[in-house]
């Protein structure tokens, strides 16, 4: 004698094996809306401090802000990845939206002004005049006993 199972109605819906068949196109869902942290580095260009900040295919006028809050250079936006292709006569399409946030600590002499931005093959660089003006080290003299 034969046992039959009955199917749960919820595995065989349509919207059901259609998320699936995404699920297992594209990757989790999860990977898709987790932000980003862009490569940085800081430099030392005489007594300014450049911040280069890779964001390649991002469009830096719409998605990017550079801003001095509080003591802190920080750079935020957001990438908007877009792709689509066809096979077997069908268009793919996907969509990736991601934030990202750095943040980097001026010395309290600096201000909103001393800072400049320019982006040019994919790097964004960012500016600190005078970062690093009159820090110098101070030799201290040890006594002897």
């Amino acid at each position: 004698m034969s046992t039959l199972m009955k199917t749960p109605a919820v595995w065989t819906r349509p919207a059901w094996q259609l998320d699936n068949w995404v699920r297992d196109f594209f990757g989790p869902a999860d990977d898709w809306f987790k932000g980003f942290t862009p490569a940085a580095e800081v430099t030392r260009d005489g007594e300014d401090a450049v911040v280069s900040v890779e964001l390649p295919g991002v469009d830096v006028g719409k998605d990017v802000n550079v801003e001095v809050d509080r003591g802190r250079l920080v750079i935020h936006g957001e990438r908007r990845d877009e792709r689509s292709e066809e096979s077997d006569g069908r268009t793919y399409s996907e969509v990736r939206y991601g934030s990202f946030r750095r943040e980097f600590k001026l010395p309290a002499h600096v201000t909103g002004d001393a800072v400049t931005a320019s982006y040019d093959a994919g790097v964004l660089k960012v500016r600190v005049a005078g970062a690093y003006a009159g820090e110098q080290p101070q030799r201290i003299a040890i006594e002897s006993r």
